[in-house]
């Protein structure tokens, strides 16, 4: 058969992953804080864009049955420097009401009058009295100590300083200090000194030797390698470490079963010293390092806040602080555009362009998105909303995407790492999706959540008299129409952390 070339046409179809695709991928799926980085370094890369003014007019307020709070109107205002085409992320009213099928209002009217100005005139007197001492200093121009934030002391600054003072050999110094740079931020070292002896060169008992010198370092019960080891640091310092006590730091795990009988016996002490000792060991810090320089908590900020109206309907709206309120300044492109000589410049100042109309139209949609899937989340949650979390229904991302007519995946995308403001607190979108158990007598299903709700209040209410097994449990829910095997119950209990009932039981006799 000879070979031979031939041209042919075909026709299919393909999913092509466009850069303003992926673009509104990546920007759909981060929190509010990531976006407000990316942001960031959008607005430092590209010099056609800039920030949105604060002080931009909100759309007018229209009256509406289910208030859905919307991103805002899509349109140009005028800056200082020209005019400006894009908004900061201010969609029209208008598109979203027809695809919610709702009217959006403004539940809070903006402040206009005396009052209003009053505060301005207020602030614009405060910068100025700030600007006046430049921003730190002092009227006499030398710089206000108490107008810094100082640093926080880590872990690894307070024990080297008080290396410096324990410790005047170099050599030793040296493994203190390689020492101190391998404890974690609760205060424990959890390598092999035989290694980190080999790797410095120096005996294993040297090693050991620094470590001894390290572990009587403020905080107590610092550089221990174990739990058992921190414990006994803090309590010889108390000079409460007799032979009753090491016996009973080394049965840990029995103290954690609250097996007092078993305690008893290897300690060989009656039942009021035995509740003296576990006192005294609660009493103690298992986590020594975390005093010093701990990781700042990040607080969660709502993308979305949800509401009742007066009516009995929920109001759904973004917050604003959230979205990130980017221009593109058009008179500056025209400009630049008319300076630039060669094919380069005109292909960069293109390209900047277009990168900074993508970027809009992106953060655009992914409010439009974030409020429709929330709106709707509430529409299908309505009774947690009002009745508490045993009300939640059986809810998956299948549900939402036909509902508002997207794809499980955007809907998927839009609930990770978003958080909803309600009249119960701040949930994660997340949290609204469960799986559903069957009921017992054919009726609707109930949900996962609502089910170890319901667990939860059991254990909580029962007595040490009446503790109950995990069987009792199932037959109680089965009572109340929930169908449920025991292992799930099992598990949705080691979940929330509950411990089993033979070790409940132990807990709530040891209390009396």
């Amino acid at each position: 058969m000879a070979l031979s070339q031939r041209l042919e046409f075909r026709q299919s179809q393909a999913l092509v992953m466009t850069p303003q695709l992926m673009q509104a991928i990546k920007l759909l799926q981060l929190s509010s804080i990531d976006l407000a980085a990316y942001v960031e370094d959008e607005l430092e890369k590209n010099p056609l864009l800039e920030r949105g003014s604060e002080g931009a007019p909100e759309p007018e307020a229209q009256a509406g049955d289910f208030d859905t709070g919307a991103p805002g109107a899509e349109g140009a205002s005028e800056g200082e420097n020209g005019e400006w085409i894009g908004a900061d992320l201010e969609t029209s009213r208008g598109a979203i009401e027809d695809n919610l099928g709702t009217r959006l209002d403004n539940v809070f009217p903006e402040e206009s009058g005396p009052a209003a100005s009053a505060r301005s005139d207020d602030a614009v007197a405060a910068y100025s009295e700030w600007a006046s001492v430049g921003g730190g200093r002092g009227e006499d121009g030398d710089y206000n100590l108490e107008a810094f934030v100082s640093a926080e002391r880590t872990l690894a600054e307070h024990l080297a300083e008080q290396l410096a003072l324990a410790i005047t050999d170099p050599a030793r110094r040296m493994i203190g200090q390689h020492l101190i740079d391998l404890v974690d931020e609760a205060g424990y070292i959890s390598v092999d000194l035989a290694a980190v002896g080999e790797k410095l060169g120096a005996p294993a008992a040297e090693v050991e030797g620094v470590l001894k010198i390290l572990q009587q370092f403020d905080p107590a019960g610092v550089c221990a390698r174990n739990l058992t080891e921190c414990l006994t640091i803090q309590l010889k310092e108390r000079d409460r470490f007799d032979p009753a006590m090491a016996a009973l730091v080394g049965h840990l795990d029995l103290l954690a079963k609250r097996d007092l009988a078993g305690l008893r016996k290897i300690c060989g002490v009656g039942d009021e010293d035995l509740v003296d000792m576990i006192a005294e060991i609660k009493r103690l810090n298992p986590k020594p390092g975390l005093a010093f320089g701990s990781a700042v908590v990040q607080p969660i900020v709502p993308d979305v806040f949800v509401r009742q109206v007066p009516d009995g309907t929920f109001a759904v709206e973004l917050n604003s602080d959230t979205l990130p309120k980017v221009l593109l300044n058009q008179s500056y492109h025209s400009k630049v555009s008319k300076t630039a000589a060669t094919a380069a410049e005109k292909s960069y100042l293109a390209e900047r362009l277009q990168s900074a109309t993508w970027l809009i139209r992106a953060l655009d949609q992914r409010a439009r998105t974030i409020l429709k899937v929330a709106s709707e989340i509430v529409r299908q949650q309505d009774a947690f909303f009002v009745h508490g979390v045993q009300h939640l229904r059986p809810l998956n991302l299948k549900t939402i995407a036909d509902a508002i007519s997207m794809h499980e995946s955007t809907v998927s995308r839009v609930t990770a790492n978003k958080y909803m403001a309600t009249n119960r607190g701040i949930f994660e979108l997340k949290y609204f999706f469960t799986s559903a158990i069957a009921s017992a007598d054919g009726g609707e299903a109930h949900s996962a959540e609502a089910v170890r709700h319901r667990i939860r209040q059991m254990i909580d209410a029962e007595s040490a008299d009446a503790i109950l097994s995990d069987d009792t449990i199932v037959e109680r829910l089965r009572a109340a129409g929930i169908d449920i095997a025991r292992r799930t119950v099992a598990k949705y209990r080691e979940a929330m952390r509950i411990s089993s009932s033979v070790q409940r039981r132990r807990e709530k006799s040891a209390a009396r």
